[in-house]
């Protein structure tokens, strides 16, 4: 069962496809490759394989309807944070939730503007229970 999980996990690469997916929805290869490589320094069959890839590991689909193929995210961006941060907690914090927040909260790099949302957002679950 783990394997499944890992095997539809995306890589750094396959992310940034998945990126350009959820910001321009369905496109082709060519277009995700000149997004992600304009000066061309990763070659356009190594975007291509990736995206095969990603269809194989369920991560996107491929219409074939057509003599240029379109490809679209498998899940919505939000789906797939909420998937990735809950392997990340399950694995790495044990499943503590308050650990996690503490970790990302403890650099010091988090914006007034971030501090004010998250503020907000604890408000909103406190008020639901």
């Amino acid at each position: 069962m783990k394997k499944e999980s890992n095997k539809k996990r995306p890589t750094e690469a396959e992310l940034n496809i998945l990126g350009v997916l959820w910001e321009r929805g369905p496109s082709t290869v060519r277009e995700v490759h000149e997004v992600l490589h304009p000066s061309e320094e990763v070659g356009y069959t190594t975007t291509l394989k990736l995206m095969q890839i990603m269809v194989d590991k369920s991560l996107a689909f491929r219409d074939t309807s057509n003599r240029t193929h379109i490809y679209t995210a498998a899940l919505k961006e939000t789906q797939n944070q909420k998937r990735m941060v809950a392997d990340l907690l399950k694995g790495a914090f044990r499943g503590s939730k308050s650990k996690l927040v503490m970790q990302i909260l403890g650099d010091n790099k988090t914006s007034r503007e971030e501090l004010d949302q998250i503020k907000a957002l604890i408000k909103k679950i406190e008020n639901k229970q």
